[in-house]
Formats: structure tokens, C-alpha cells, sequence
């Protein structure tokens, strides 16, 4: 009783441990448990999240199912005493599970002793029974060693007896000169006499390899005088073999050492050729390159008669015929180097190519014949083809014959590159006849110079054929000749065609630069540039003709041909070249030459279109802008400017139809030079009566013509077109950003001058960036007296400091930090330079506006302005330059 009482006692105990130590286990855990207890009624006090109070409501939703409170009890506390009673028996049924255990290993401790005894008992009997195999096979294993040295004896014995008895008839075979039945019994006796190598110690083993050498000596002289015999010019008819006994002397001499065969072949070969060295000795006539065909038709029929006669002689593993053609290829070589470096001065290129077109010719022929296994070739090497990508060339074989014979030819290859030189020489001289000639555009239906395909087409040709003559040196020569013609082309047919204003004061200066251009080529980009400014700088300009400006796009659209095709052309070179000197070639000076002329060819379109609008912008500042009494259509001069937009913009555009980025080029540097331009004449004219008081009429009628200009500039790239092609925005927003600039000038002399604060604020709010030179223009525009400039200047000055530190328009910069900018003129009565040089560029209008420089005491802020990409705001004014000017306002004034 005692036991069972401890055993529930512990039970219970463990029962309210658990209830009193809550038990949480994860997800998984729990899935797993649902898994292994999975029941088809699923219990809900089983849920992880079962609640008490929900149970009990679901148990009695209601007050009439409280009726039966009494029964839900009484089954609550039967499952209570069901699941105690399992806790139970686990609980009971753990505390002998470590009794078991420990049987269990006893028991498996006594099984493992009783193994260990049996492999014990095993092993002992198997090392009796291998004893008892080892007395049995022992007389065995005697035995079968005397069978082995017993064979190995008779084997010997048999060797020695055959070696013996070879010996002997092979002396006798050879005294009759019987070859056909020598070759097998000296093979034999040959494997024989390397079996007893091993047993040379013993003298008698030695004497007999001592007599086996002796009998392949004997042979191989004995074989080598029959040769010379039987192919003697006048042999003895004692020992003259036939064909038939040569072949079997072949045979043997094929078993002989190997050096024994080639002294026999270099014998054979050298008298074959005996004939031939003689004929064409380098002191006969036929000997020279003119006659070369006759050398290699000389072989062709000594090989053919060769083979009919002695072809079934030699082995064809021997390649006679192969090695007889290598030592012709080697001779011929030699003989023609030597002959050439005597007589070097009597070779012209024609006679050169003649020589290398018929050498060339004759390799590929070998080629074909012959596998080149002499000349240790592998399978690829024999098989080896470079094609070369030309319309009229059949790709060309390059086996291991080739240069076998040619090589002695590229020493002499400078022939061939003076002649090309020459060549080209006398194209150009025919491109520069052809340039001077009106060139017909119509006709041609092209732009581009047909002369510059002509060159190139002569380039491919010429790089092609010197691919087949020699891809090293030569090549890089070839190339440097084409970059000298690529400069003289550029020089003497684009430039040389190049329409060209001359005027009296510029004839001097021209063929001064004309001079120099000649003078250095190698710095043609350079001197191509000082030639064209000159051209653009000096003298009075005058107006193209139509053809002229033809003709400049023509020279614009070959340019870019040529410039394309450079490229192309130092890529090819690169390719075809061999490594060494890929490096070298490099054709970027030639590519900037033609770079140079595109760019000076839209100068001088730039330029005479600006040179048409010039008489307008004369006729502009010389209008009476203060008499103005009324505003109308568009004035007169604006009118002109059209009219010569729409004179000759077309022709320009339709004539760069292939070069649109060229034309959309043209457009953007024209008006970067004529806006310029026309701004500093709108600050030339008058707009002030003499009261001082301003022609509202006047500013009215040069604000509408401003905008109309502005309009026309817009419509530059497409005026005159049938197709209205939108303009690159780009372009769109030069124009629209310079000409409102414009715009805001006139609006800013409209503005009047009192009271000088409203005044100096309002130029700021309309021209942020403007500089203290273009405010003192304004103020000359509106007829201010210098004595109230210089109050309005420093009152400007004090404005645009304060605007600046609180953020409202950019400043303009110091003198020290921006100096590319012009400075403001003089307070002084003298009027701004005229423009009295229509020829200028952009940078010579600019300076006409700064011909006088004010004194730095004058003022705190020299002219210029931070206008760069920064976004402006809504008023105008540069979050960056408002940056700069801080840090710029807080330097001077700490």
C-alpha cells in the first residue's frame, strides 16, 4: 500500500506543478501538436486562444439553458478525472523508463563481448590457413621462375643464333648488291642488335653490335656510291644499278640512320638542280626580273620530267618532288637579292610589280601542289586563308609557300610607294584643274566633290595591293603617303576652290597667308585657320554670289565626306597592318584639317549673310527716332533684313540638305554675331526730344520693329520652305533670350528718368544682369547730361548693392574675377565707336563697345554679370549670381 500511495502522491504533485507553471509554446510547435493529435471533433478548450468567459457564454447563450447548468457540471468533472487519469500514467510510466534503459545496455555490453571473441577466433584461423598456402605453393613458385629464366634463355639463345646467321648473309647480300632482299633481314637483325644492348658488357655480344654497325655503314656508302654512279653524267656501266634496285636501295636506306637519308637527299637535290643554277646565272640575260616567268617554268617541267622518270624511285614519304621545289625557292631567293642589290637602279615599279605579280602567282601554285610538310607546316597553317574585301580582287590563298620566294622583294617596296606617290601626285594636280572649273551643281546631283570619292577609291585600291605586297613597313610608309595627300587635298582642292572676297587692301595679305600655308604643311590646321581670318578680317567685305555660296557649302559637305571617310580609312589601315605598327598610324592632325575647313566655311556663310544686313543696321541708327510722329507697319530697314534672309538663306539650306547639322551650325553662330550687332546699334539710336522728354512713338515703332526681327529669327531655318520645319530648340532659346533682351532695353529708355529711385529700380527689374557700360548706353539713349549721369551711376550702384544683399537681381562681378568682360566707357563726351567693319565677327562688334575703359575709382562694380545656367526667378533675378555677389560684397565690405 505504500507504494501506490507515494506514486498518486507524486502524481498530484506534478499535476499542480504544471498548473501552476503556465506552459507557452510557439506557432510551429503547436501546428505540429495539431498535426499528431489530429481528431475529427476538434475540442475547443484545445484552441490556443480559448477563452474562459466565451466558452461559457457559447455554453449558455441564454437564461433557459441554465436548466441544464447540473449536467455541463457533472461532464466537466468526468473529462476532468479522465485527463487525471492519463497525467497518471505517464507520470507512473516515466519512473521505470530508466530501469529499462539500463537492462537494455547490459544487455547490449554482453552481446558486443561475445562479437569481439568470435572476430578474435576468425582471424586466428585465417592466419593458420594462409601459412599452411604458403608451404604448399612454395615449391610452385620455384618452379615457375625456372620457366621463366629457362624461355628467357632459349628466347636468347634463338636472337643470338638469328643475329649470327643475319650477319653473315646480310655480308654476302651486300657484296651482290641485293637490296630487295636485304631490307627485311636487317630490320630483323637491327630489332635484334637493340634486344642484346643489354648484355654489351660480354665480349662477343659486343663484337657481334660492333659488326651490325659495320654492315649499316657498309650499306650507306655502299648505297650513296650507287646513287652518284647511277646518276652520273658518265657513269661506268660496272655497278650502274636500275630504277628498280634504286627503289629497293631507298627502301633500305629508309631503315638507316636518318642523317644517312638527308646527306643523300642534299646530294640528289643539289644535282638536280645543277642545270638550273647555271642557266640563270646572275651574269646571263635571263636571269633578270624581266624574265622571271622562265625560272618557274623552268621547274614545272623539271618536276614534270623528274617524277615520269625517277617519281616510282623514292618513297613518297620523302617528298622529293617538295624538297626539290623548297631548295629551288631558297636558291632563287638568294640569286634574285643578289641580282637586285647590283642592279637596283635599273628597277622601275612596273618591272617590280611585274616580278612580284608573277612570284606571287607561282607560290600559290606550289601551294596547291604541295602540302608544305618539309617546311613543317600543321594542317592549319596549309589550309590558312586571308581574304581581303575588294570588289576586284578574288580573295587572296596565303599558304606556306607564300613569301618562300617573295621575301626578297620587300626591300625594294620604296620603288612602289615613290611610285604611288607620283601617282597621286598628277591626281591632284588633275583634282585642282577640276576644282577651278564652275562646278555644276544640278548636274551632279551631289554636294560633294566627286574628286574626293575619286581619291578614296584610289587609296582602297592602293591599300589593297599593298596588303598583298607587304603588310609591315611598306604599309606604314603607304600610309604616311596618304596622309600627305589627304593635307594637300584639303589645301589645294577644298581651300584652293573656297569662293574668296578680295578687296585692294587685302591682296598683300592673302598671298602672305597663302605662303605660309604652303610653307608648313605639317601645321596645316593652323595656318588653314590664319588663312581664312585674314580672308574674314581685312579690307571692306563684299557679298557672295550665289554660285559662291554654292560652292562654300560644296566645300562644307566634301569636308564632312572627308572627314567621315579619314576615320574609316585609319580604322582599315589599323586592320590591316601588322601589330608593330598599329600605334603609328594616327590621321588626327588630317582629321582637325578638315574639321578647320567645315568650321571656316560656316564663317564665311556667317559672314556674308551678316554682311547683307549690314546696310540695314546702317539705315537703323540712322533713322530720326525722336521725329517719329506716328507708329506703322514694320520699318523699311527690318524690311531689308527679311529680304536678305530670304535671298539667301534657302540657298544655303537646300544646298546642306545632307548636312543638316551643319545648317542648324550656320543658324546658331549667325545669330550669336548679329544679335550682338543690332544691340549695339539700338543703343546708337536717339529716342529723347530735346526737351528731354522721350518719343513714345519712337520707342513704340523700335519696339514693334524689334519684335518683327525677332520674329524673322525665329523663322530663320525655315524661311523660304515650302515644308515649315520647327526650329531646334536650342536655337529657339538663344534668339528668344537675346532679342527680349532687346526688347527690355527699349522698354527701360521708355521708363522716365524721374524720379532717378523708380527709374534705377525699374532697369533692374527689367534687366537684372545688365552692367554699369550697357546702363551709362541707356542713359546716353535718353540724352542724360554726364554731370547727371554720374549721380544716376552711383545711385545705380547703391541700388543694385542693396537688391543684391536681399536677394532680388544678380550683380554685376568685379573687375578681378571676371575679366573677359568688356569694361564700361569713359565719362566722357566722346560717342560710342561706329561700326564701320561689316567684316567683323562677334568679338570685333563686342569691342566697339568698349573702346574706352572708365578709371577703377570711377565705380565699385566693374561691367559683367553672373548669367549662367542657374534658373532665374519670377522677378528676374539668379539665386547663383545672388550667391557669388554675397560672397563677393562680403570680401570688400567685412
Amino acid at each position: 500500500m505504500t507504494e501506490p500511495v507515494a506514486t498518486a502522491a507524486a502524481d498530484t504533485a506534478a499535476v499542480q506543478s504544471m498548473g501552476n507553471n503556465k506552459i507557452h509554446f510557439s506557432k510551429e510547435v503547436k501546428q505540429v501538436i495539431d498535426k499528431v493529435l489530429k481528431t475529427d471533433e476538434q475540442d475547443p478548450m484545445d484552441a490556443p486562444d480559448f477563452n474562459t468567459v466565451d466558452y461559457i457564454n457559447q455554453l449558455f447563450p441564454n437564461e433557459q439553458s441554465l436548466a441544464t447548468i447540473d449536467e455541463t457540471i457533472q461532464r466537466m468533472q468526468c473529462e476532468v478525472s479522465l485527463i487525471d487519469d492519463n497525467i497518471r500514467s505517464v507520470v507512473r510510466g516515466q519512473t521505470n523508463t530508466g530501469q529499462d534503459g539500463q537492462l537494455a545496455l547490459c544487455e547490449a555490453q554482453k552481446v558486443i563481448s561475445s562479437l569481439f571473441s568470435h572476430i578474435i577466433d576468425v582471424k586466428t584461423r585465417a592466419e593458420r590457413t594462409e601459412e599452411m598456402v604458403k608451404e604448399i605453393t612454395r615449391d610452385i613458385k620455384q618452379l615457375d621462375c625456372a620457366k621463366r629464366n629457362l624461355t628467357s634463355a632459349i628466347t636468347t639463345l634463338n636472337h643470338l643464333h638469328m643475329l649470327v646467321g643475319g650477319i653473315e648473309s646480310l655480308n654476302e647480300l651486300i657484296v651482290r648488291r641485293s637490296y630487295g632482299e636485304i631490307l627485311n633481314p636487317l630490320q630483323a637483325i637491327t630489332e635484334v642488335n637493340q634486344h642484346f644492348q643489354q648484355y654489351s658488357d660480354i665480349e662477343e655480344i659486343k663484337n657481334l653490335s660492333q659488326s651490325v654497325d659495320k654492315i649499316q655503314v657498309t650499306l650507306a656508302q655502299q648505297i650513296t656510291e650507287d646513287f652518284k654512279e647511277a646518276f652520273a653524267s658518265k657513269p661506268s656501266t660496272q655497278h650502274k644499278l636500275g630504277l628498280n634496285q634504286l627503289a629497293d636501295a631507298c627502301k633500305v636506306m629508309s631503315v638507316l640512320d636518318v642523317k644517312v637519308k638527308k646527306e643523300l637527299l642534299k646530294w640528289f637535290i643539289a644535282q638536280q638542280l645543277e642545270e638550273y643554277m647555271h642557266l640563270f646565272h646572275e651574269n646571263q640575260d635571263i636571269a633578270w626580273l624581266d624574265k622571271i616567268d622562265k625560272r618557274y617554268a623552268w621547274l614545272k617541267r623539271h618536276l614534270l620530267d623528274f617524277e615520269d622518270k625517277y617519281g616510282a624511285v623514292f618513297p613518297l614519304d620523302w617528298e622529293v618532288s617538295e624538297r626539290i621545289t623548297v631548295e629551288f625557292c631558297r636558291q632563287t631567293r638568294q640569286q634574285l637579292s643578289q641580282i637586285m642589290a647590283k642592279r637596283s637602279n635599273e628597277i622601275d615599279v612596273r618591272l617590280l610589280l611585274f616580278a612580284i605579280n608573277k612570284t606571287q602567282a607561282f607560290e600559290q601554285l606550289l601551294s596547291k601542289r604541295f602540302t608544305g610538310i618539309t617546311l613543317g607546316a600543321t594542317a592549319a597553317e596549309q589550309t590558312r586563308v586571308l581574304t581581303i574585301p575588294a570588289a576586284t580582287e578574288a580573295p587572296l590563298t596565303i599558304t606556306v609557300f607564300h613569301d618562300q620566294i617573295g621575301q626578297c622583294f620587300k626591300p625594294h617596296l620604296d620603288i612602289y610607294i615613290r611610285s604611288i606617290d607620283r601617282n597621286l601626285s598628277e591626281l591632284l594636280e588633275k583634282f585642282i584643274e577640276m576644282s577651278k572649273e564652275p562646278y555644276k551643281f544640278a548636274e551632279a546631283k551631289t554636294t560633294v566633290y566627286p574628286s574626293s570619292g575619286d581619291l578614296f577609291v584610289f587609296y582602297k585600291k592602293c591599300m589593297v595591293q599593298c596588303n598583298q605586297l607587304s603588310n609591315e613597313q611598306p604599309m606604314y610608309d603607304l600610309a604616311l603617303v596618304f596622309k600627305k595627300y589627304l593635307r594637300e587635298y584639303a589645301a589645294k582642292v577644298l581651300e584652293g576652290s573656297t569662293p574668296k572676297v578680295v578687296t585692294s587692301s587685302t591682296g598683300s595679305s592673302i598671298g602672305k597667308s597663302v605662303s605660309m600655308l604652303t610653307r608648313d604643311m605639317q601645321n596645316l590646321s593652323t595656318a588653314a585657320g590664319q588663312v581664312f581670318h585674314n580672308f574674314l578680317k581685312e579690307g571692306d567685305s563684299q557679298r557672295f554670289a550665289r554660285d559662291d555660296l554654292v560652292r562654300i557649302c560644296c566645300v562644307l559637305t566634301t569636308g564632312e565626306y572627308c572627314l567621315e571617310t579619314v576615320q574609316q580609312l585609319e580604322d582599315k589601315l589599323k586592320e590591316k597592318v601588322t601589330p608593330a605598327y598599329v600605334s603609328k598610324i594616327d590621321m588626327s592632325e588630317e582629321k582637325d584639317v578638315f574639321h578647320r575647313i567645315i568650321s571656316n566655311c560656316i564663317q564665311l556663310l556667317v559672314q556674308d549673310l551678316e554682311a547683307g544686313c549690314e546696310t540695314s543696321l546702317q539705315a537703323m541708327a540712322k533713322v530720326q527716332w525722336q521725329h517719329i510722329s506716328n507708329v506703322g507697319d514694320q520699318s523699311a530697314f527690318i524690311s531689308s533684313i527679311c529680304g536678305n534672309f530670304k535671298q539667301t538663306v534657302p540657298t544655303i539650306r537646300d544646298t546642306l540638305a545632307s548636312s543638316r547639322k551643319y545648317f542648324t551650325q550656320f543658324c546658331h553662330r549667325f545669330v550669336a554675331a548679329f544679335i550682338p550687332k543690332f544691340i549695339n546699334v539700338l543703343y546708337r539710336c536717339k529716342l529723347t526730344l530735346s526737351d528731354g522728354s522721350n518719343n513714345v512713338l519712337g520707342c513704340e515703332q523700335l519696339l514693334l520693329d524689334t519684335h518683327s526681327l525677332k520674329t524673322a529669327l525665329l523663322e530663320l531655318p525655315s524661311v523660304g520652305s515650302s515644308v515649315n520645319r520647327k526650329a531646334p530648340t536650342s536655337y529657339t532659346k538663344v534668339v528668344v533670350k537675346d532679342m527680349t533682351r532687346a526688347e527690355m532695353i527699349i522698354k527701360v529708355v521708355m521708363t522716365p528718368v524721374q524720379p532717378p529711385a523708380h527709374f534705377t529700380q525699374q532697369v533692374l527689374k527689367l534687366l537684372p544682369d545688365i552692367t554699369i557700360a550697357e546702363y551709362q548706353k541707356i542713359l546716353d539713349m535718353k540724352a542724360v547730361k554726364r554731370v547727371d549721369q554720374l549721380q544716376l551711376i552711383d545711385l545705380f550702384k547703391h541700388t543694385a548693392s542693396a537688391a543684391a544683399v536681399s536677394g532680388l537681381i544678380d550683380a554685376p562681378a568685379s573687375e578681378e574675377e571676371t575679366p573677359t568682360v568688356s569694361e564700361s566707357p569713359a565719362l566722357t563726351t566722346e560717342e560710342p565707336e561706329a561700326i564701320t567693319n561689316p567684316s567683323a565677327d562677334t568679338t570685333t562688334a563686342a569691342a566697339t563697345t568698349t573702346a574706352n575703359a572708365t578709371p577703377k575709382r570711377a565705380f565699385i562694380f566693374s561691367v559683367g554679370s553672373f548669367t549662367g545656367s542657374a534658373d532665374k526667378n519670377a522677378d528676374g533675378s539668379s539665386q547663383t549670381g545672388i550667391r557669388k555677389l554675397e560672397s563677393l560684397l562680403k570680401k570688400r565690405f567685412p
